[in-house]
């Protein structure tokens, strides 16, 4: 009995107790307990990636408009290399060949007073002395004019060293352009190559024209010059007189 009424004393003592602790607890509100919502974070997880996305997409365009910008300085990007004065000596070396030319340059003006004085219809009031002299003066004329072509020809093919080496240096800065601007610079200056050949060429065929035209001219006016010799000759000299022929003879 002793025993039971112990244990009951206890028991009573522990209930009387327990409000205590009980009342000593926190209070925890029923909003601040967490709760898990699956619809919701299904949500957030596709608002997040279509956030990200949307991040990535525009960090795409941005590169891409990087490399925009990149190939348009590449395309704006001028050629280093300029064969303009190279191409520029060699005119200039054939015009002053063409410039030399003796006696009648290219001229439109000394070319018909020269062919009025000295060349055509030989003047029948010209002394004797002065068609040797006009003579004399188309022959200078025309060997002048041969050693011209001569000269330009030669002037012409100093130019092909120099031409060939121009040519393979701009076909190698259009292979290795690195946009549209540098190709169709070193384009256009392969095409102001070709027209410097092109004068060249012109040159080189004025040139010998202007040697054959002199070297005619000269020999239809030495034919109209013999003509009027002639004429001279039987009208002017003294001619054929007959007369009596006196043979030696030995003594007898």
């Amino acid at each position: 009995m002793n025993l039971h009424c112990s244990v009951a004393i206890r028991f009573a003592a522990a209930l009387a107790l327990a409000p205590v602790s009980l009342a000593s607890m926190p209070v925890v509100p029923a909003h601040a307990f967490i709760v898990f919502d699956p619809s919701n974070y299904s949500q957030n997880v596709l608002t997040a990636a279509r956030s990200l996305q949307q991040i990535t997409n525009q960090i795409t365009s941005l590169q891409n408009e990087a490399q925009m910008l990149i190939n348009q300085a590449r395309n704006l990007a001028s050629l280093p290399f300029s064969s303009l004065q190279q191409l520029q000596q060699s005119v200039q070396r054939t015009r002053q060949l063409l410039g030399q030319a003796q006696n009648i340059a290219y001229d439109v003006q000394q070319i018909d007073q020269a062919f009025q004085q000295k060349y055509g219809a030989v003047a029948l009031s010209a002394s004797d002395q002065q068609l040797v002299t006009d003579a004399r003066s188309r022959w200078q004329n025309t060997v002048g004019g041969l050693q011209d072509a001569m000269r330009v020809q030669a002037g012409v093919v100093g130019n092909i060293d120099a031409n060939r080496s121009e040519m393979s240096a701009l076909v190698d800065q259009s292979q290795g352009a690195t946009g549209a601007l540098q190709a169709t610079q070193a384009g256009n200056q392969l095409l102001a190559l070709q027209v410097q050949q092109l004068a060249d060429l012109t040159a080189v065929v004025a040139a010998n024209g202007r040697a054959q035209a002199l070297q005619a001219a000269e020999q239809a006016t030495a034919a109209d010059q013999g003509r009027e010799q002639r004429r001279r000759f039987l009208t002017q000299g003294a001619g054929y007189q007959p007369g009596n022929a006196q043979m030696f003879y030995g003594r007898n």
